[in-house]
């Protein structure tokens, strides 16, 4: 069978078939993200310190309560409520990264230090990754709720078994942990490694991904060397 036929009944295979992803890897990562913003520096923070976790938390909250267990329901109010969740997390983590190098370049009370400058730095980057992961997690291919009844056939971040179907068994999804290693390998490798983006949003998420990756890599251990000299 030629590449486009089996590309062709994986997707067949997958219509209507409703594979619903745990909500807890997901809300995990939240919860450390959440966790990561309280142990931020006061000028690093978005927002006053209580103010982004009882907003994310809140958020949260309504989530799974509306689709509990399993992401299956695809409804507008949550997926509003996710995307919410996700650019507040996102927009906390550019913000810190904003910061932190502003501190860097013109001195903050985190730059004096080698270990506060170190702690911060890994805290602003750690939270970076979180918020990318379920950035990627909730603008692929519809979000969770809309790739557990059906996937499409040309998809926006393309995982390996997506590109050989033959890989992998019928019915596959990517899962937040899929999502997560992207995260991660993108901030270490600034760059893609075996995901591959296809979309234009996914391509810019990814661009901004790398370079803020890079900026607080960089200036942090320049600036953490500097100290120890």
């Amino acid at each position: 069978m030629s590449r486009e036929g089996a590309r062709g009944s994986y997707a067949e295979r997958q219509t209507n078939v409703v594979v619903g992803e745990s909500r807890w890897p997901m809300a995990g990562a939240v919860v450390a993200a959440i966790v990561l913003t309280l142990l931020l520096p006061d000028d690093l923070r978005l927002a006053p310190g209580w103010v982004l976790p009882v907003v994310e938390g809140l958020l949260l909250v309504a989530l799974i309560a509306g689709d509990p267990g399993r992401i299956s329901r695809r409804s507008t109010a949550l997926r509003a409520a996710s995307i919410a969740l996700v650019g507040v997390l996102a927009c906390s983590a550019v913000w810190s990264t904003i910061r932190l190098v502003d501190d860097l370049i013109h001195g903050g009370k985190e730059t004096g230090s080698a270990a506060s400058l170190l702690q911060a730095g890994g805290t602003v980057w750690a939270c970076t990754i979180l918020a990318f992961s379920l950035l990627y997690f909730e603008l692929d291919s519809g979000g969770a709720a809309a790739r557990a009844h059906r996937m499409p056939v040309t998809p926006q971040l393309a995982f390996p078994q997506q590109l050989s179907p033959e890989l992998n068994a019928a019915h596959w999804r990517p899962r937040y942990v899929d999502y997560l290693y992207l995260g991660l390998t993108n901030a270490t490798a600034f760059s893609p490694t075996d995901v591959m983006p296809l979309a234009a949003w996914a391509k810019i998420a990814m661009g901004i991904q790398s370079l803020v990756s890079l900026l607080i890599l960089g200036l942090v251990v320049a600036r953490a060397v500097n100290v120890f000299a």
